[in-house]
């Protein structure tokens, strides 16, 4: 498939949406601020689900399909580079989006490699996270998370009431690519760049 690259994600695309975020006055308080940032997320998730689609409908190998999550985790979570005056809180903007990605990313590498995790509800699993991220784990963190998003790429569904009550915190922001994940698996339809 010489053309995959192009089929699920491009450096263009994430440009794209670079060059939006570099273009409008961003306020995360502000709802439009903060739908420009969830959509570049979900954007970025539909890619990674449809890459996990391609994989259990056997269009792609476990080794094309990790090297095709792998191209598209470089491009997301590449330094950004931004011109004028608000450039730190553009890059801590952004930095949030893909630290949420990053569980994402492990989540699908998890998927393919190994299959979905252990059936169990998936607040245990959330729950376990945020009590070691309590004891400072983040590492167990981590693997509660991905484990829990093998589960919601297996077809389980997280209630995302449970992240109103965790701190604020690696975990919650795993948790928000998370429900990004969930949406990109239920319905991988791709966000238009230009959608307002």
């Amino acid at each position: 498939m010489t053309d995959a690259e192009e089929t699920y994600y491009t450096k263009d695309r994430w440009q794209n949406w670079l060059t939006r975020v570099e273009e409008e006055e961003l306020d995360p308080e502000n709802e439009d601020s903060a739908r420009l940032l969830l959509n570049l997320q979900d954007d970025a998730a539909i890619a990674v689900a449809k890459i996990v689609s391609a994989y259990e409908e056997d269009t792609l190998s476990e080794e094309d399909a990790l090297d095709e999550l792998e191209g598209v985790r470089d491009i997301v979570l590449s330094e950004p580079t931004f011109e004028g005056d608000d450039v730190e809180e553009k890059v801590m903007l952004i930095d949030g989006v893909q630290t949420s990605l990053v569980c994402v990313f492990y989540a699908a590498e998890e998927y393919i490699v190994a299959g979905p995790a252990e059936a169990a509800p998936l607040e245990e699993y959330v729950t376990a996270a945020a009590e070691a991220e309590q004891e400072e784990n983040m590492d167990a963190a981590l693997g509660y998370l991905v484990q829990a998003g093998t589960r919601i790429i297996e077809g389980d569904e997280l209630d995302m009431s449970i992240a109103e009550e965790l701190e604020y915190g690696l975990v919650s922001e795993w948790l928000n690519g998370l429900d990004s994940l969930q949406s990109a698996m239920s319905d991988p339809e791709v966000v238009e760049e230009d959608e307002e």
